[in-house]
């Protein structure tokens, strides 16, 4: 008499029918989903004895349901990634390993143009100014804290613009009396030699240098007829009565005695000392 051939747990005859051998033990295909089949980690369900089944790191899944975590591309006979627990595709392991753009907060990959600037990263069309919101791409800019600007807002909403000209100073430029000029701006108003860096005089809002106000603006010394101009030897001036001296030049018709700074006597429009005065 031959043994019996059942299924394990309902103990229904296997002779003629599908069945399973699982653990040294054998079950018809409705037990075997029932009791014995994984579950799949992507849907939930039964792995049917006759489905096909991926077995990765004590985890399953119908081969139908293995695809990857971001663009769903089925992965059953294909190479793939795990990373923190996902099933990613070569393409978007790549993609998750990839710099973010901080515009549009995708990755950006090998073949994108982009810009870097202080470790962050744009793709180009992404970094735009902050104020017309026009690409800056690798073009010129310049960061104002979190913010960027073109060259054409930034000269708007930031630069000092030349008092002469009213044009934007971008770069150099000088302060004369807290007013911002182009160095090429701040001129000789006679002869137009720029003035940045050199010894010049105001006049009435006007700027000379040195040779154009001795020889257009100056006054001249009725001592010695020379231009009385301020600069080195004889800085210090007298006046009197409409007429100028150096003080160097400032002494007695007769004795010569220097008057600057001490008592004198005008008689004809010439100087004298009080003791040659009296000689008068």
């Amino acid at each position: 008499m031959s043994e019996k051939f059942d299924c394990h747990y309902c103990r229904d005859p296997l002779q003629g029918k599908k069945y399973v051998q699982k653990d040294g033990r054998h079950c018809c295909l409705k037990c075997f989903d029932k009791f014995c089949a994984n579950t799949c980690v992507e849907c939930r369900k039964p792995i049917s004895a006759d489905a096909k089944e991926v077995h990765y790191k004590n985890r399953y899944w119908h081969d139908t349901c293995f695809r990857c975590a971001k663009c769903l591309h089925p992965l059953a006979s294909e190479t793939f990634v795990s990373k923190d627990g996902k099933i990613l595709c070569n393409k978007c392991a790549t993609r998750e390993d990839s710099p973010r753009c901080k515009g549009c907060f995708k990755a950006i990959v090998a073949g994108d143009q982009n810009v870097e600037y202080k470790g962050t990263v744009w793709h180009k069309d992404c970094f735009t100014c902050s104020n017309c919101k026009q690409v800056i791409g690798t073009g010129s800019f310049f960061p104002k804290g979190e913010d960027f600007y073109c060259v054409t807002c930034h000269e708007t909403k930031f630069a000092k613009h030349c008092v002469k000209c009213n044009k934007a100073i971008t770069s150099g430029g000088i302060t004369y009396q807290d007013q911002p000029w182009h160095a090429e701006c701040f001129v000789c108003v006679t002869c137009s030699k720029k003035l940045a860096g050199q010894r010049f005089t105001a006049v009435e809002d006007q700027y000379y240098c040195v040779d154009c106000y001795k020889n257009f603006v100056a006054k001249k010394c009725a001592g010695c007829k020379n231009p009385i101009t301020g600069f080195g030897k004889g800085s210090s001036v007298v006046a009197y009565e409409g007429q100028s001296w150096h003080d160097y030049c400032f002494h007695c018709k007769k004795c010569s005695v220097n008057l600057a700074n001490k008592r004198f006597v005008f008689h004809n429009e010439q100087v004298y000392c009080p003791d040659c005065a009296k000689k008068l």
